[in-house]
């Protein structure tokens, strides 16, 4: 009894006990009641009486109205939480029942690619340096057209052509991309030591609109949700943060808060509060989005093998990374702890190459490209549950892969010089 109570008043104690006690009463279990009022010594004497009933039947009701509040808020705005959720129910269809719809080819290993905020365009990049910038419905529109004459279908073919910009101005490898979260521009990273922004709004444009030289080559870049400011993380170990109108470059004002080794992932949280970073050293650092002071470090976050990917949950509560340990780890940044592990991928050991751990669009999925077998393991997001394998249909090492921020689909990038665009349509899901 004093646990059910702990932390209430004692005026608070007696009444629920009185009406415990008048509850019993009137149920019938005049014993139980007597030894209870004995036990708790209640005065005066309890009448029989239903008014606990009526209360827990009135809680619960508000319970339920305040949860499918908060379940309607979560599904829309903030994905996973684990402090509301106690059940794990979805309507998104497993990311193992996509398909494959669209298929680009490069002149060189696909290495690079990245959905836009609204998940309308996808960019991929590659070693033979160029960029593609491609249209969702237009590939989607693509894998539906139907036979007919050739000229009718000359003309769907190019009324549906899904490559909308192609992009050339890096001299090597185009290592990362990131669509500007609120204009049309495209920021791209390459080995050749350049940060290039492009503005695809124009249909002629090839080359870049602004050029930001670095000191060593670029490994991953993250947009500022106000599109203001370009986290970059290079070979060298101090993250650097670009105003994007002046390209002016920052560093965080503690030397000892930076890594010790190159940085392979960046990512800012959806208010921008945060950003957290992930390095070869095997650490996971959270910084303060305003002050780029480290306010966390999570060390040897994957027994000390090197951090592959590391992004946010919508809410801004958790962490998710993957490491070359081919383990997918969520993190609850409250407790700085390690919440759930997903295992079960990359059964063969160390991986040579990173691969990246994402959500689907609902996160109630995680999804991590297994090396070993060229299949995407899927588990549920709450409990770690394994779902149905997915063979990629890669000749290679799956080297990039990005899930739409609001639809059904994904995309792969890999050294067979292909990237394949994923769905899992309307109809198939309706079935």
């Amino acid at each position: 009894m004093a646990n059910i109570t702990r932390g209430a008043s004692l005026k608070e104690r007696e009444l629920l006990y009185r009406l415990m006690i008048s509850q019993l009463f009137y149920d019938g279990y005049q014993t139980l009641a007597v030894n209870l009022s004995t036990l708790v010594k209640c005065t005066p004497a309890c009448p029989p009486s239903d008014r606990l009933l009526h209360l827990v039947n009135l809680g619960l009701k508000t319970e339920a109205e305040t949860k499918e509040a908060e379940s309607a808020f979560i599904a829309l705005s903030t994905g996973i939480d684990l402090d509301f959720e106690t059940e794990s129910s979805t309507n998104a269809p497993e990311p193992g029942s996509y398909e494959t719809v669209y298929v680009t080819s490069h002149k060189g290993p696909c290495r690079s690619g990245v959905f836009n905020s609204d998940g309308s365009l996808v960019a991929t990049g590659s070693v033979d340096a160029s960029i593609k910038i491609l249209d969702v419905e237009k590939m989607i529109a693509k894998s539906s057209i139907g036979t007919g004459d050739d000229s009718q279908l000359n003309q769907q073919n190019e009324a549906h052509h899904p490559v909308i910009r192609t992009l050339y101005d890096h001299m090597e490898e185009v290592t990362c991309l990131q669509f500007h979260p609120v204009e049309q521009l495209l920021a791209s990273g390459s080995q050749d030591m350049t940060i290039k922004l492009y503005d695809f709004a124009k249909p002629s444009v090839k080359r870049a609109l602004k050029t930001i030289q670095e000191a060593s080559t670029i490994r991953c870049l993250s947009f500022h949700p106000t599109g203001d400011f370009l986290l970059v993380g290079t070979q060298h170990p101090v993250l650097r943060m670009y105003d994007v109108n002046t390209c002016q470059c920052f560093v965080g004002p503690n030397p000892a808060d930076q890594h010790l080794g190159p940085i392979t992932m960046i990512n800012f949280s959806n208010s921008g509060a945060l950003y957290v970073s992930a390095s070869k050293d095997g650490d996971i650092k959270l910084w303060d989005g305003v002050s780029s002071r480290c306010i966390n470090t999570f060390p040897r976050a994957h027994d000390g093998y090197e951090i592959c990917s590391v992004v946010f949950s919508r809410n801004g509560k958790y962490v998710l990374s993957s490491g070359k340990d081919s383990l997918v780890k969520l993190w609850e940044l409250s407790m700085s702890r390690c919440l759930i592990a997903y295992t079960g991928a990359g059964t063969a050991g160390k991986q040579l190459h990173r691969a990246q751990a994402v959500f689907n669009h609902t996160e109630d999925y995680v999804l991590f490209p297994d090396e070993r077998t060229t299949s995407l393991c899927v588990w549920d997001s709450r409990n770690a549950e394994r779902q149905k394998l997915l063979s990629l249909g890669h000749n290679n090492a799956v080297r990039q892969f990005c899930h739409s921020p609001t639809a059904p689909a994904f995309l792969t990038c890999s050294d067979d010089y292909r990237a394949r665009f994923w769905y899992k349509k309307l109809d198939s899901v309706s079935a």
